[in-house]
């Protein structure tokens, strides 16, 4: 971001300031309304966990609920994921899409604004043990087992104001109310495993990102090529994502030689035009392939690209203390069975 630049988000910042301290204002009494019960939770059957985070943009919550996912599904569960499916059409988005590639018909992935009605609707034709409530932490309406909050690593929250002043969904302090709290991308913050380390006394994890692969966009056999395979580069990079940045340091991060990119907006659909451009910029880069995430892949639906190959990066993650944190899961959901009988 260039001075003018800063002193226009600065000055917004001050224009916007006023609407923050009302929005913090409804926040607060929303979440104080159903703690102390003038707003009643709606319960499903089957247990609920709950992935969210405290601000807009990207921390890594569909990886995480992929993670979850495998990790339910090894155990014999029957899970489904609750989303809304974040611009999305017809029951679709880029995110859902995702999910139903990568877990196929082993897990049902269910899509709308309420959740329970949808999770509801979900448990009246086919049996569920545990739902995953994509991006969830502030969706108090449905009540939870488990609050995992996401935190980015890779993004300072301090000094951050609350919506629409700043990123904040709600004020800090709402960490209270997770029974977990995972930093992701910690890999971009080599310290953060010792601070992880001296706060085990809390709930609090850490996740790294992992390349699993490339796959090549528009490939029938979805071939997982490693790094090594795909070519020495220069590459071009292009991405629509909440945190853009942290995309091209992860292909630095995994030795891509990243001749151009271009960020476009989070959950943007490629048009003909769009591809076009991209293949112009990437043979004025000399580039030799591009690259992309799951995501972007997803949104160019029908969209050609036959310039030069394109790459998609397919990522997953790795939790500290992973036997830790499930257990602290599955303790959760163990004292609501308790409960109940």
């Amino acid at each position: 971001m260039n001075w003018s630049s800063l002193q226009r988000s600065k000055a917004a910042q001050l224009i916007l300031w006023p609407l923050s301290l009302v929005y913090a204002a409804v926040v607060r009494a929303r979440v104080k309304a159903y703690a102390n019960g003038r707003r009643k939770q709606k319960r499903l059957q089957g247990a609920v966990v709950s992935v969210g985070n405290l601000t807009v943009g990207g921390v890594g919550k569909t990886p995480m609920v992929l993670w979850l996912a495998e990790k339910f599904l090894a155990q014999g569960q029957r899970v489904a994921i609750l989303t809304r499916g974040y611009r999305g059409e017809g029951g679709n988005s880029d995110e859902v899409e995702l999910l139903r590639t990568r877990l196929g018909k082993r897990a049902t992935v269910a899509v709308g604004a309420n959740r329970f009605a949808t999770g509801a609707a979900l448990e009246a034709a086919q049996s569920v043990d545990i739902f995953l409530l994509d991006d969830g932490f502030q969706h108090l309406q449905l009540a939870r087992d488990v609050d995992i909050l996401l935190m980015d690593a890779s993004h300072s929250l301090a000094g951050e104001s609350l919506l629409p002043a700043g990123r904040l969904r709600e004020p800090l302090s709402a960490m209270a109310r997770a029974d977990a709290l995972v930093f992701t991308r910690a890999e971009t913050q080599p310290g953060i495993s010792n601070v992880v380390s001296s706060l085990q006394a809390y709930p609090v994890f850490s996740a790294t990102t992992k390349l699993l692969g490339f796959r090549r966009l528009g490939g029938d056999n979805g071939e997982l090529f490693a790094l090594g395979q795909i070519g020495d580069g220069p590459f071009f990079a292009f991405c629509g994502l909440g945190n853009p940045q942290q995309f091209f340091r992860d292909l630095a991060g995994w030795g891509l030689s990243i001749g151009g990119q271009r960020i476009f907006p989070d959950h943007y659909r490629y048009t003909a035009g769009d591809a076009a451009a991209l293949e112009r910029a990437a043979k004025e880069a000399n580039a030799r392939g591009m690259i992309t995430t799951e995501k972007d892949a997803n949104n160019l639906g029908g969209v050609s690209l036959q310039g030069v190959p394109v790459f998609v990066a397919i990522i997953d993650i790795e939790v500290s203390q992973e036997e830790e944190f499930l257990s602290l899961i599955q303790s959760k959901i163990a004292q609501r069975v308790g409960a109940a009988s």
